[in-house]
């Protein structure tokens, strides 16, 4: 079995897979002060209550908290030195051509989405992935990274209206009980909710329109850890999957296996 992981800024998702399927997995707080050991004793414990049997056969890795990488680097080379590992990062094959001014500006992670989408759908896609910054990543129909947007998160906009904002607080991210709010903690759940989802089908609406293709076309995919929040919200998405990264993690694991 492959162990993958996804290190974004506020969380980092495990996931244990074979042949595309994962098997198993779990969602933890990215703590940049954790250092090597303490990341080898949280996933050994992880490993060792798993119910998967077998052996691991590999780790592959994305990140974007640089930080965290070098820990992991640690931890990999102390803990795990005799199983096969692959750091996304420039110079590792991921079959994707990026379409960008400078290609290695682009995080790690939406190149791993954008190989997961093109692998698992067919023609033009657009992933959206709900994390600490919500992404949006186009790809063509030959598998090209042609670009993308990044606009504030759901849950760090949430958290600034608390600070701004001398009367909000802090409120659970919940579906209300209607769009015209009849109190201060749904009318920020409104908000957010249905104001996250109208940007999310305006910003996927403009960009089909710029490709010169239309919705039905094009394959629009929801991922991340808050997608959930927000998916049935909007109108645009075709496919929800959640462990598109990890899946495109085991793909150029096995892309850069001799």
């Amino acid at each position: 079995m492959l162990l993958c992981a996804d290190i974004g800024n506020s969380h980092t998702t495990f996931g244990l897979l074979e042949g595309g399927d994962v098997l198993d997995h779990w969602r933890v707080a990215t703590d940049e002060r954790r250092t090597a050991d303490e990341w080898a004793v949280l996933i050994k414990s992880l490993l060792a209550d798993s119910a998967v049997p077998g052996a691991l056969r590999g780790v592959a890795v994305c990140s974007t908290v640089p930080s965290v990488l070098h820990e992991w680097r640690e931890m990999l080379r102390g803990y795990f030195g005799d199983v096969p590992h692959v750091v996304v990062e420039p110079g590792v094959r991921t079959g994707v051509p990026v379409l960008m001014d400078n290609p290695r500006e682009v995080g790690s992670d939406r190149i791993i989405n954008a190989l997961a989408a093109a692998h698992l759908y067919d023609g033009p896609s657009i992933v959206v992935d709900f994390g600490t910054a919500t992404t949006f990543d186009v790809v063509s129909a030959k598998g090209e990274y042609v670009g993308g947007a990044i606009a504030p998160g759901i849950e760090i906009s949430l958290e600034a209206l608390g600070r701004r904002g001398a009367q909000l607080r802090s409120v659970e991210l919940l579906r209300p009980r209607s769009v015209i709010a009849k109190n201060t903690v749904e009318a920020l759940q409104s908000g957010v909710l249905y104001g996250f989802a109208s940007q999310v089908d305006g910003i996927v609406t403009r960009m089909v329109a710029e490709l010169r293709r239309d919705l039905a076309d094009v394959t629009v995919i929801a991922t991340g850890g808050l997608a959930p929040l927000v998916v049935e919200e909007c109108a645009t998405f075709t496919e929800h999957q959640p462990w598109l990264t990890l899946l495109g993690l085991e793909l150029v694991f096995t892309r850069n296996q001799t």
